[in-house]
């Protein structure tokens, strides 16, 4: 048997759409932004290329300058600092909750409290698993010390927190991803949402390079009124992600049905620990930890069929990051142990019943068999 670390649910509605978008690609991107809207309860929604370009958009939209700082967690996908350093900003790196891998609050408020200076722009919040951290706690350290609260959702569309979907409760601006990291849709495509109309006008005139087009005119008569990007999502993969959208409460529902079956096979297993619940969680992903030698249990899921993925490789210890601010290894402590022993199993709304059985008689198969 063979299991992919994800592989997409695709059914004869997306089928349709793309056909109907080869005819008529027409308001296909302003129908998923309203169809985003109304499913996730924003005020704005802005579609985007990819999850990426909606974070860069963000940026745009903060109006982050040389010199700026931006505080994330060290246990993030590169592209959460990689936007703030292509302003020339300085990315600051928060250690992380042991259990939750999303940035430990604690540490984020004291580095605040010491470090409350004028250049200090925002926080991006990344949300692992589909769990996210205290918001009504982040969402008041965001006021407490003026600091732009932005989500990275891109691993929690549709995921709740006390029951209401993220991208609704209040953060400056939520970023969300159509393919997840690690989980390669076929269909790229980020959406940027926020309640804040004129973070929402600057982020949709930046948008298509900042290019204001007369009405009134033939049509093709613009100006540059800025220095914008090219963020633009296709009606192709707008018709796509529409189609999927239907799919979100299903996939979650099918995701914790999943994570349930885990938690039920897998406890009491000797060298892996199941993951923590302390908020909502939609288990985008299921994270286990090894308590020694992750990579020989990964090989030899691998060797059995049986992909796995890794969320995250610290961010300190990458080679231009590592360089850039002369960090060291240990200068996360939290986030370098959980990255030795984090497995992400594959978890998805096409993985059947006999697929999980498979993969958690595996895992008790390897575990039974270490040392």
């Amino acid at each position: 048997m063979k299991i992919p670390f994800f592989k997409q649910n695709i059914g004869q509605k997306e089928q349709r759409k793309i056909e109907d978008i080869l005819n008529n690609s027409t308001l296909a991107v302003e129908t998923l932004e309203s169809s985003c809207e109304d499913f996730l309860g924003a005020s704005f929604a802005l579609a985007a290329s990819h999850g990426t370009a909606a974070l860069h958009l963000a940026m745009l939209a903060i109006d982050l300058k040389r010199g700026d700082k931006v505080v994330c967690s060290v246990n993030a996908h590169p592209s959460v600092p990689e936007v703030v350093r292509h302003f020339d900003a300085e990315p600051i790196f928060i250690d992380v909750d042991e259990w939750t891998y999303n940035i430990d609050l604690d540490k984020l408020e004291s580095y605040l409290e010491e470090h409350s200076v004028k250049k200090l722009k925002a926080v991006i919040v990344s949300y692992i698993a589909g769990q996210s951290v205290d918001i009504d706690r982040l969402y008041n350290i965001g006021k407490i010390y003026n600091v732009k609260i932005i989500e990275d959702a891109a691993d929690a569309f549709g995921a709740t927190y006390q029951g209401k979907r993220i991208g609704s409760l209040g953060a400056d601006i939520t970023c969300f991803s159509f393919s997840p990291y690690l989980k390669q849709s076929v269909s790229n495509g980020g959406l940027f949402v926020t309640d804040d109309e004129e973070l929402y006008e600057r982020a949709a005139l930046l948008r298509n390079h900042a290019m204001v087009y007369d009405e009134d005119d033939l049509g093709y008569i613009y100006d540059v009124v800025d220095i914008g990007n090219k963020y633009t999502m296709s009606p192709l993969e707008a018709a796509y992600n529409d189609a999927q959208l239907s799919r979100v409460p299903s996939a979650i529902k099918r995701q914790q049905e999943i994570a349930a079956t885990y938690n039920e096979k897998l406890k009491a297993i000797s060298h892996i620990t199941l993951p923590e619940v302390h908020q909502d969680h939609s288990y985008s992903n299921y994270i286990i930890k090894i308590d020694k030698n992750r990579d020989s249990f990964a090989k030899s899921m691998l060797d059995s069929g049986i992909e796995t993925g890794l969320h995250y490789i610290p961010l300190h210890l990458m080679s231009y990051y590592k360089s850039k601010y002369s960090l060291r290894i240990n200068d996360f402590p939290v986030a370098l142990r959980n990255f030795q022993q984090v497995l992400s199993l594959p978890i998805y709304e096409a993985l059947s019943d006999k697929e999980v059985t498979f993969i958690c008689k595996t895992i008790i198969e390897i575990a039974d068999k270490r040392v």
